[in-house]
């Protein structure tokens, strides 16, 4: 759905191109760019077009400000008025008329108010989490989870054709440390001590595996050799851990379209063709027994080994081939969600691309800080390795997975993030989520009172929004119909960030207008105009917020407990 300032500013484009081609302007048409203004005296958008036009015209900004002014007239109806002011800056003030008929619009869309063609169905695959099978996934995991599950629903409502991928790394040393992980604790439960090895790990998890295949093999494999049992240690585990990361991920409300097993891809494509392709192209040579990638020519601070003395590829030639693999199923973008400790990673990966003859451009990387958990006052280290991890799923069980991922999208996905158990739990207005959920379950409260008093279904009609005239409700139309644009804005920069300040910046407006006229003006009253139009309000912006919720994977209750503060009451909202 085109928001009021898309549509101002195409009238705006239209209006520049015919003073440029009938001679009024003699230079070509600039680009546009309206701006929201700060004051409500400045009018509702500002454009700096005259200014822009000076140099090349040779004339003064105001001048062309009033040419423009002049043909743009009333903008089809958009605008009241349009003020020259300062150097030349262009002051749009819109018609009461033009947001009235925005919320109808907005009613009438549905789902698709929330919506835009910025994508215009290019194909872009977004693929995150991709934990090592070794382990649970930790809060770590949990955050680059929820960022790119995100970030995918932000690019379906901008119009893109996004598939959502996680690649397991099932092949390698760190899976074949799990399978003996898994023996030792398998020994250990048929009556054998062990010292641990320095490669080991001790998580609870790895007794729960070895547990299962206790009771499948006894003691079929206690005194065999290592060349028996590893492979199924260790695929078995793998089987296990899998699935662990599955229910976690569907308790948390992430969902993959596809899983990409490393050991699969690697029988499929053979690494070895992808290293002939990189070596034809001249980008291989040998060295003390190894094939070196020169990387260095293509961007990276030094080359990277793709195969080892003892001929077994590495790490990094699979990743080539993985990304090779994506780019050959016609996606115009690759954007990969990483834990922030993965930056020196980016410049090699990309340096393989573009061996290959891709644009390395076409690969985007996202970078997700740790999280640091607050409790009983101390921090809680993470590292599967050292036992001390945080997994999300204890973490969704304590905060709940509304808390958990609204907080996980709050601060940008570059910056640390501090999660505060004690905040996320907290039944106040304090709570970022609360306060937001509460908002609805406030915008819920008065549907229904309206029901409760008899008042009948509101329905759109000629002049049914017309009693929409406060400051308020005027600046809570204005809201809901940038709800388009913050949406692409937050999926062209890759910032689910942006849809929660959003968010909370909306249902403050809200919270403002029902606190400041719940005695005066209030949403349900006497006056049966102003109630229908006031409840239409309401059910637009009761419908945005929860649409926008939905993007966040945060529920929008209807009912909401809340605890009181010192000197205030508690109760539900109503």
């Amino acid at each position: 759905m085109a928001s009021l300032r898309t549509k101002l500013t195409v009238q705006l484009q239209k209006t520049l191109k015919e003073l440029c081609d009938n001679g009024t302007l003699a230079c070509d048409p600039p680009a546009i760019f309206l701006t929201p203004t700060k004051q409500a005296s400045h009018g509702d958008y500002a454009c700096s077009a005259a200014m822009a036009l000076a140099k090349p015209l040779k004339a003064k900004p105001r001048d062309i400000a009033m040419k423009i002014q002049g043909a743009l007239g009333n903008a089809n109806g958009l605008l009241e008025k349009t003020e020259i002011a300062g150097p030349g800056f262009l002051n749009f003030f819109v018609a009461k008329e033009a947001w009235h008929q925005a919320l109808a619009e907005i009613l009438d869309a549905g789902d698709a108010a929330l919506c835009s063609d910025l994508g215009a169905g290019e194909k872009v695959l977004v693929e995150y989490v991709s934990a090592n099978p070794t382990g649970p996934l930790h809060i770590a995991h949990g955050r680059g989870a929820v960022t790119g599950d995100v970030i995918a629903k932000l690019l379906v409502k901008a119009g893109y054709k996004v598939e959502r991928e996680y690649y397991v790394n099932d092949l390698g040393h760190q899976t074949d440390i799990l399978g003996r992980s898994i023996y030792l604790r398998y020994a250990e439960l048929l009556g054998r001590s062990f010292v641990t090895p320095e490669d080991f790990y001790p998580g609870e998890y790895v007794i729960d595996i070895a547990r299962t295949l206790v009771e499948e093999f006894n003691e079929k494999f206690l005194d065999a050799p290592e060349a028996e049992w590893l492979d199924d240690f260790r695929e078995r585990g793998i089987k296990w851990m899998l699935g662990r990361i599955r229910e976690d991920l569907a308790a948390f409300g992430v969902e993959f379209d596809n899983w990409v097993s490393e050991k699969e891809l690697t029988a499929r494509v053979g690494l070895e063709g992808v290293i002939d392709r990189l070596q034809k192209a001249g980008h291989v040579y040998e060295e003390e027994g190894k094939r070196w990638f020169r990387t260095t020519d293509l961007g990276d601070d030094k080359d990277r080994v793709v195969v080892r003395e003892d001929g077994r590829t590495t790490y990094f030639a699979s990743d080539i081939a993985y990304h090779d693999d994506k780019m050959s199923r016609g996606f115009n973008t690759l954007i990969n969600i990483w834990g922030a400790d993965h930056g020196g990673y980016i410049a090699r990966v990309r340096a393989g691309l573009a061996a290959l003859g891709y644009d390395p451009k076409d690969l985007e990387v996202i970078l997700v800080q740790m999280v640091s958990l607050s409790r009983d006052g101390e921090a809680v280290k993470m590292g599967k390795r050292l036992g001390t991890a945080v997994w999300l799923a204890d973490v969704i069980e304590e905060a709940g997975r509304d808390a958990t991922r609204y907080f996980f999208v709050m601060r940008r996905s570059e910056s640390q993030l501090e999660f505060d158990l004690a905040l996320a739990t907290k039944k106040s207005l304090d709570n970022p989520v609360f306060y937001a959920q509460y908002g609805h379950a406030r915008l819920c409260a008065l549907a229904q009172k309206a029901v409760d008093k008899g008042v009948p279904e509101p329905t759109l009609g000629p002049g049914a929004l017309d009693p929409l005239v406060l400051p308020e409700e005027l600046d809570l139309i204005r809201a809901m119909d940038k709800a388009p644009d913050v949406i692409a804005d937050a999926a062209r920069a890759r910032e689910p960030h942006q849809v929660v300040h959003y968010i909370q910046d909306m249902i403050a407006g809200f919270h403002s207008y029902f606190s400041q006229y719940k005695n005066t003006e209030k949403v349900v009253s006497d006056d049966a105009d102003k109630t229908r139009a006031r409840l239409l309000m309401c059910r637009a912006l009761r419908n945005t917020l929860a649409g926008l919720l939905g993007i966040l994977g945060v529920s929008a209750p209807e009912r909401m407990d809340f605890e009181a503060e010192p000197g205030e009451e508690g109760g539900v909202t109503e």
